[in-house]
């Protein structure tokens, strides 16, 4: 796909059917509720939730770490609470996520090293309000955030998210189908059949019904993407490859569009983002 990056949550992602993951010397660990989301994601949506006063820092903590050991901000010795705690002092009154790409750094503004870490990880936050943002790395089973100045990129519509996940993945479904896809991916083509499946996603308080629903089927359409690239399957010829990527690519970017409309509370409808 477009971005070198691999989210954060697809190594903590696990089956539906199971819940342990395992680490890279094959270890299992529990895994948690918040663990179907990128790190950014938990962050943007418990973050905004801790902001609002509608959580505390234990569950702050609980849902930005999920099955991870630890989480440090680089150069902060005190850690990620008291750094969001200075933050909100700086003018902080919500987090984004942003999931970029190169070419398409949606909901990013520069400046060129977070932007160019941003799209290296395939995400990172934004602390709206303190022109502050934060790019995550995974060390072993802890996660380094990384602080940078930034410039927000007015958020993506959401209706027009929607419809463009909607619309992508319909003609995702029948540019893959030509490409005979149930042959080469059975699995992938099991996941394409029901348009209207999506990801079960827990929610803090606050977080519109819509947004958790579009988050949703953003995440499922994005695994897609991510196992159909996983290898080239059953394909003969580097034009059929290359067809593949071009049937994927629009929905790889439909998708991350998506995840940004659905993390970021300044582009939510009035009740939800008034208070900010």
């Amino acid at each position: 796909m477009q971005g070198e990056g691999r989210l954060l949550h697809v190594a903590h992602h696990a089956p539906a059917s199971s819940n342990l993951h395992g680490d890279e010397n094959g270890e299992q660990h529990v895994s948690s509720r918040y663990d179907a989301l990128p790190v950014s994601a938990r962050l943007a949506w418990w973050g905004t939730a801790w902001l609002d006063g509608a959580i505390g820092p234990d569950e702050l903590l609980d849902a930005v770490l999920g099955a991870d050991v630890a989480h440090v901000v680089v150069g902060d010795e005190p850690g990620l609470v008291p750094y969001l705690a200075r933050q909100r002092s700086a003018g902080a009154s919500a987090i984004a996520a942003v999931f970029p790409a190169a070419g398409d750094p949606v909901g990013l503004r520069g400046p060129r090293d977070l932007s160019t870490a941003a799209i290296d990880a395939g995400e990172a936050v934004l602390l709206l309000g303190a022109g502050a943002g934060l790019v995550p790395g995974a060390v072993g089973r802890a996660v380094e955030w990384t602080p940078y100045s930034a410039h927000r990129r007015p958020p993506p519509d959401l209706g027009e998210a929607d419809r463009g996940l909607r619309s992508a993945l319909l003609t995702a479904a029948r540019d893959l189908a030509a490409l005979d896809v149930g042959r080469w991916r059975p699995e992938i083509a099991d996941e394409l059949i029901d348009l209207r499946a999506s990801e079960r996603l827990h929610a803090p308080p606050g977080v519109p019904p819509r947004c958790v629903d579009l988050a949703g089927r953003a995440l499922r359409m994005w695994q897609v993407v991510e196992l159909a690239s996983s290898d080239d399957g059953a394909a003969v010829s580097a034009g059929e490859m290359a067809r593949r990527r071009e049937a994927l690519d629009p929905l790889d970017r439909a998708a991350r569009l998506a995840l940004t409309a659905a993390f970021s509370p300044d582009g939510w409808p009035p009740r939800y983002s008034s208070a900010r």
